[in-house]
């Protein structure tokens, strides 16, 4: 069934061009590739994870023909990361809980949780920054009619990022940090919060 589908997912590939075709083939070899081996190598783990959430930006733009800013890509890259180390952590604090000295199958040993956790605050803030960056940055003054809307975003984004991390510090991050938020009461506000400053920055 993997094959057929994974035949299926080129053929369709290839009607959206050649260059949407080597990002699906580079993100099917690297995913492979982490399944196999690089999901139990510390650090590596994390960057190629934040790497194949960020390639599938790159892959709508390219399916798009839509040229992706640098603000998108870094945004992307440092959020991702924030929340690959965030699934690392809970991992982490799952295995401390049990008695285990290291998270099964993965490169961390329990003493590497306040690293992790760090990395994880470090990045997802590095990501609200780079998005107050862009709301101050000259071109968007004229892609928005009321830009300063975009700063609730960054607020409700710190409020959510520092809340995935503390969640996951007292062992109450059950499941991956994306399937969490899809289930998250205030997840799921913050994100409809997101949504309506977003309307507001673009209509008024």
């Amino acid at each position: 069934m993997g094959l057929a589908l994974a035949v299926a997912g080129i053929g369709v590939a290839v009607t959206l061009g050649w260059a949407f075709l080597g990002v699906m083939l580079g993100y099917l070899v690297l995913t492979t590739a982490y399944s196999l081996y690089l999901k139990r190598r510390a650090i590596i783990d994390v960057c190629v994870l934040a790497g194949l959430y960020t390639t599938r930006i790159v892959a709508g733009g390219v399916a798009t023909e839509i040229v992706l800013s640098v603000w998108l890509l870094a945004f992307s890259i440092f959020f991702f990361f924030a929340l690959a180390a965030v699934k690392r952590q809970a991992e982490l604090v799952d295995s401390a809980r049990r008695g285990k000295l290291t998270a099964s199958g993965r490169g961390y040993h329990v003493e590497d949780l306040p690293v992790i956790s760090m990395m994880a605050t470090a990045s997802g803030y590095l990501s609200v920054l780079v998005l107050a960056l862009y709301v101050d940055a000259p071109p968007v003054q004229e892609l928005y009619g009321a830009p300063g809307a975009l700063w609730g975003i960054c607020c409700i984004l710190l409020y959510w990022i520092s809340r995935t991390i503390l969640i996951a510090h007292r062992g109450q991050m059950h499941d991956d940090p994306v399937v969490f938020a899809a289930r998250d009461r205030i997840s799921l506000v913050c994100f409809a919060l997101i949504v309506v400053f977003g309307v507001i920055a673009v209509v008024m």
